[in-house]
C-alpha cells in the first residue's frame, strides 16, 4: 500500500458521505436516480443525440472501493503502525500527540522515523 492512497482513504470517507448526502437530497426532491446510461439531445445546434451517464453512484462506489482496500490492508500491518495510522493521518494528530498516545518512550522524531520507514519497505 502506497502512503499516497493511505491518504486518500480519508477524502474517500468523506466522499462517500457528501455522496450520500447528495443522493437523499435528491430522493427528498422526488426526482429520479438513475444508474445507467441516460439520452437526451445537445441543447445547442445541431441538436445531436447524446448518451449521458449519471456520476453519483458511481462516484460513491470507487470511494467504497478504496475505503475497504484500506481497510483490508491495515488488518495486515503491525499493530502499532495501525495506531500510529489512525493517530496521524485519520486523527490528524501532530507527532508530538501521536507519541504521546504511544507512550512507552516513544518520541516525536522516532514515531515519525518509524512512520516513514515503514512506507519506504511497503
Amino acid at each position: 500500500m502506497e502512503k499516497k492512497v493511505l491518504e486518500q482513504y480519508i477524502d474517500a470517507c468523506e466522499l462517500i458521505k457528501e455522496t450520500e448526502k447528495d443522493i437523499r437530497r435528491l430522493k427528498k426532491k422526488r426526482q429520479t436516480i438513475v444508474q445507467t446510461n441516460v439520452s437526451g439531445s445537445n441543447p445547442d445546434f445541431p441538436y445531436n443525440p447524446q448518451h449521458f451517464k449519471i456520476a453519483g453512484t458511481e462516484r460513491r462506489e470507487q470511494a467504497q472501493r478504496l475505503k475497504v482496500e484500506v481497510e483490508q490492508w491495515m488488518n495486515h500491518i503491525p499493530q502499532r503502525m495501525q495506531r500510529i495510522i489512525k493517530y496521524r493521518v485519520f486523527e490528524e494528530m501532530s507527532w508530538s500527540q501521536v507519541a504521546s498516545k504511544l507512550g512507552r518512550k516513544a518520541t516525536e522524531g522516532s514515531v515519525k522515523m518509524e512512520f516513514q520507514r515503514f512506507f519506504e519497505k511497503e
